[in-house]
């Protein structure tokens, strides 16, 4: 059953509706035909007949077209074949490539592969005779041939998945600065909100004072009717800045000019502000210290607002008390205050809360985004006193507003808010993005481990090339001689003075030449070694060989051998 279930899974990775589009067949159609061809030309080279070539030609196109779907039990085949047919290497390489960014797990692709090589190398000994220099040129081949090619198909795929996560992770983060503008827009707006909370507040005081004003007067005398201009004046002003403010929080609704008035409400306009009350007759004066000093746009609303949050709390608090508005320009900051004395016919501190608590909230709010700081209580000599600091700079605010700015996503890294996707990355250090990248999910860690033993198995192959060819020129030096040195020895010439010429011979490159040659004399020792002629073609070594008996050299040969 379970054979059953496996073969069925086979033939549905082959036939999948996906895995076959027209332009994949043509194309792997193609190459099959060409590398069956090629592998049936190799075998009618060998020497091997027509059903055994067409038998080779037949499994290397169907291997082919295979790889794709069945990325495992292609290459272990292709190794097995390539190990017992010389037409079947040609698919070896197109193989690994595809295996290499197919198999799933770095565990499990280092087994297929070395299960491949281990087929591929021990067949191809059983078909030859086994020698320490087949083994080495054997497995050298495989490496280059397959381990390299799956190297690099591994590490191509894994720099896709690594792009691909980039793209996921920009387009998260694109998404997350969507909803941190779209928060940062509410939280604008509150702050708009506040403003026409304080703004109403204010001038509705006044028109309260002054209506209690007409209510006690008898009769209306010029200082009532001026009182009534005021009164008619507060009021258009505070339906302007409402119209104002409703315009800008309006979801889309186009914003309204600023006027004069909007761009009064600064440090200048608090001089207006203290006027205004005077001429509704409060006793209200306004002192100056210090140097003026320019501030920051968001620091120089701020004076204002608490100049105005002042003197509206002190018009609905302390009705008829003295007031005082102080500018203080300090070296680092500027103070503003606003001090109201005792309620006349009162003693003792001033009573209560200030007012329900929103305006001095969105004060101390105001002030903590520019860098300041502000103050409100009791005097112990009576009255109420409202200060604010704030800085000249204001580069330590951190009000920023999303809408529509294209450099304030990175300004949020400051501190998390309620819902975001946490800190901002800085992608212009390389280093950053790839150790968030590599630690997002569980894939990329797999990506990891197949980099790292991608480069440890280069490394180990560096180093076999440089260990095998280090050995191959060894042994070379053990067993070659020129055809000079042949030729300068002579036949009854001492045994100790020929070996002071000649290279030990210890050498497995001999081992094939040994087995070859002729007879040896009788109680002879025979020394035999290779000529580094190659005049006679690859196929033909040329053997020289020496035998010894009782210190002289007795007999000297030259002979060919077959590879």
């Amino acid at each position: 059953m379970r054979a059953t279930a496996w073969a069925r899974g086979l033939g549905r990775r082959v036939t999948e509706p996906g895995q076959w589009p027209r332009r994949r067949l043509v194309g792997e159609s193609a190459l099959a035909l060409v590398l069956g061809l090629l592998a049936a030309g190799l075998e009618g080279l060998s020497g091997a007949g027509w059903p055994r070539t067409a038998a080779v030609a037949t499994v290397v196109a169907a291997l082919s077209l295979l790889r794709r779907a069945l990325p495992t039990p292609v290459l272990l085949a292709s190794g097995a074949l390539a190990g017992v047919s010389p037409g079947g290497v040609l698919v070896l390489m197109p193989v690994a490539w595809s295996a290499g960014r197919r198999i799933d797990g770095v565990v499990r692709a280092l087994v297929t592969f070395t299960a491949s090589g281990v087929l591929c190398v021990g067949l191809s000994l059983i078909e030859s005779p086994p020698t320490p220099l087949t083994l080495v040129l054997t497995t050298l081949f495989f490496l280059v041939s397959v381990v390299v090619p799956g190297l690099a198909s591994r590490y191509w795929s894994q720099r896709r998945t690594l792009l691909r996560a980039l793209q996921e992770r920009n387009a998260q983060l694109l998404r997350e600065r969507q909803m941190i503008a779209g928060q940062a827009r509410m939280r604008e707006r509150q702050r708009i909100a506040q403003d026409m909370h304080d703004s109403l507040g204010h001038q509705l005081a006044l028109i309260a004072v002054h209506t209690g004003a007409l209510e006690v007067d008898p009769e209306l005398t010029a200082r009532q009717r001026e009182a009534v201009g005021v009164l008619r004046e507060a009021s258009v002003a505070a339906m302007h800045e409402l119209r104002e403010v409703v315009g800008i929080l309006k979801d889309g609704g186009a914003q309204e000019e600023p006027t004069a008035q909007a761009a009064s409400r600064v440090v200048a306009g608090i001089e207006a502000l203290v006027e205004s009350a005077a001429a509704a007759g409060t006793p209200v004066r306004l002192e100056r210290s210090g140097e003026p000093r320019p501030l920051a746009p968001a620091a120089d609303h701020a004076a204002y607002r608490v100049a105005q949050e002042g003197l509206t709390n002190a018009y609905k608090h302390a009705p008829g008390a003295p007031i005082t508005v102080s500018l203080r320009y300090e070296p680092d900051s500027l103070v503003v205050e606003v001090a109201n004395g005792p309620v006349p016919g009162e003693t003792g501190p001033w009573p209560g809360a200030v007012s329900g608590g929103q305006g001095l909230m969105g004060l101390r709010e105001r002030a903590r985004l520019v860098g300041g700081m502000v103050h409100a209580g009791p005097v112990d000599a009576g009255g109420f006193r409202l200060a604010g600091v704030l800085p000249y700079e204001t580069g330590e605010a951190r009000e920023t507003t999303l809408g529509d700015a294209a450099d304030d996503f990175r300004q949020q890294t400051g501190g998390e808010i309620l819902g975001d996707g946490g800190p901002v990355i800085d992608w212009s250090d390389p280093r950053e993005e790839f150790k968030n990248i590599m630690g997002s999910t569980r894939r990329n860690h797999g990506c990891l481990i197949g980099c790292g033993a991608g480069v440890l198995i280069l490394v180990g192959l560096v180093v076999a090339l440089v260990f095998g060819a280090g050995k191959l020129l060894d042994e070379v030096d053990k067993a070659v001689i020129d055809p000079s040195v042949y030729a300068s020895v002579h036949v009854g010439d001492p045994e100790e003075r020929v070996r002071e010429k000649l290279p030990s011979g210890k050498s497995f490159l001999t081992m094939d030449a040994e087995r070859q040659a002729p007879p040896e004399p009788p109680g002879a020792g025979c020394l035999t070694l290779l000529s580094t002629d190659a005049s006679k073609g690859l196929s033909t070594d040329t053997v020289y060989r020496f035998c010894f008996k009782d210190g002289k050299l007795i007999e000297k040969r030259e002979f060919d051998v077959q590879n």
